[in-house]
This record gives C-alpha cells, sequence and structure tokens, in this order.
C-alpha cells in the first residue's frame, strides 16, 4: 500500500480532533460580578476556597525573627484548576492594624506569551493544597514592643490578600481574583 494514504488518513483525524476540541469549547465559566446570564449549555463553576492553616513564630533572637505561615485552598469544582498566585500582608494586631510588618507572594503570574520558568500550583478537581511560605523579619532596636509580641505565645494575627486563578489552562477564560482576610 502506498504510505501516502496513511499520512492523509492522520492528517484528516488530526483535523477532525482539533476540530472538534475547538467546537466544544470550555465547559464551565467562573460567574463575573456584573448581572449578565451565562449561556445555558456552560455549567458555573464554584470559587475557590481558601482558610489561614497555620501561623506561627518558628524561632526569634535579638536580630531575626522567623515565621512560617501555611494556607489551605480547596477547589469545589469537578475540573482543575491553575492557582498562579497568591499575594498577601501580615499583620500583628496588638502591635498595629494598620502597619503591615511583611508580606509575600507564593506562585508566580506569566509575564509573556510563553513562560517556561513558571511557579503556579494544578489543582485538581474536588481537592486541596497547602502552600507554605517562611518570612524572615531583621530585628530593630525601633520596635521592641513588636518583638516582645512575636516572644508571646498569645500573638495576634491578621492576615489578607488575593488569590489568582485561572480555570484548567492559562488559556481558558479570564483571570479570576479571590479576595480574603483572616483573624487568629
Amino acid at each position: 500500500m502506498n504510505p501516502k494514504i496513511f499520512v492523509g488518513i492522520a492528517i484528516g483525524a488530526l483535523v477532525l480532533i482539533l476540530g472538534g476540541i475547538l467546537l466544544a469549547g470550555p465547559s464551565m465559566v467562573i460567574p463575573s460580578q456584573e448581572n449578565v446570564p451565562a449561556p445555558q449549555n456552560i455549567s458555573e463553576a464554584k470559587p475557590l476556597q481558601i482558610e489561614l492553616d497555620d501561623i506561627h513564630v518558628e524561632k526569634i533572637s535579638e536580630r531575626s525573627a522567623t515565621i512560617e505561615i501555611a494556607f489551605v485552598i480547596s477547589n469545589p469544582n469537578p475540573r482543575s484548576v491553575i492557582v498562579q498566585t497568591m499575594d498577601y500582608q501580615l499583620f500583628v494586631t496588638d502591635y498595629s492594624d494598620s502597619e503591615q510588618i511583611s508580606g509575600g507572594e507564593i506562585g508566580s503570574r506569566p509575564t509573556g506569551m510563553v513562560e517556561f520558568g513558571s511557579n503556579y500550583y494544578t489543582l485538581l478537581g474536588e481537592n486541596a493544597i497547602t502552600l507554605r511560605d517562611t518570612i524572615t523579619l531583621k530585628g530593630s532596636e525601633n520596635t521592641p514592643e513588636l518583638w516582645t509580641l512575636l516572644r508571646s505565645d498569645s500573638t495576634s494575627w491578621r492576615v489578607s490578600g488575593d488569590v489568582f486563578y485561572n480555570l484548567s489552562s492559562m488559556t481558558s477564560g479570564q483571570e479570576n481574583i479571590l479576595s480574603f482576610e483572616f483573624t487568629k
């Protein structure tokens, strides 16, 4: 048999598969803040759920303090979600409710068309992931009250921030933002 026939059949099958994928489109969308009804054949995705799992002072000396923080992000949807980044701000409410003592970013957002060194997290459907970060504060003689509070076991914390995520691919749908605030 002629090998050109097999190549033609393979190319035809590939075109049919790609055409089917393009016609099917996304099957879930995140509801927008506007009052625009979603199309009838697309199911609405539920927003992610986030909770503050743990925050504590790991070690403290006169020159530095190390704080460990952990968040649990849950995906209640049957399809996977890509968590690009989580930005957060950390406050010790006994010291100052408005003065941020630190903050951070877990993950990274793509900056170009193709990002090879991306640090994002794929959260499978109906699963959860724990994101941890370590914060190192430099000691200062100007803030003895803060250092005293960090040494105590009854430190009051406030953590606020945003989680940026997309549906199952970076190109599927718009970027979604989930804002949060916790006190502990």
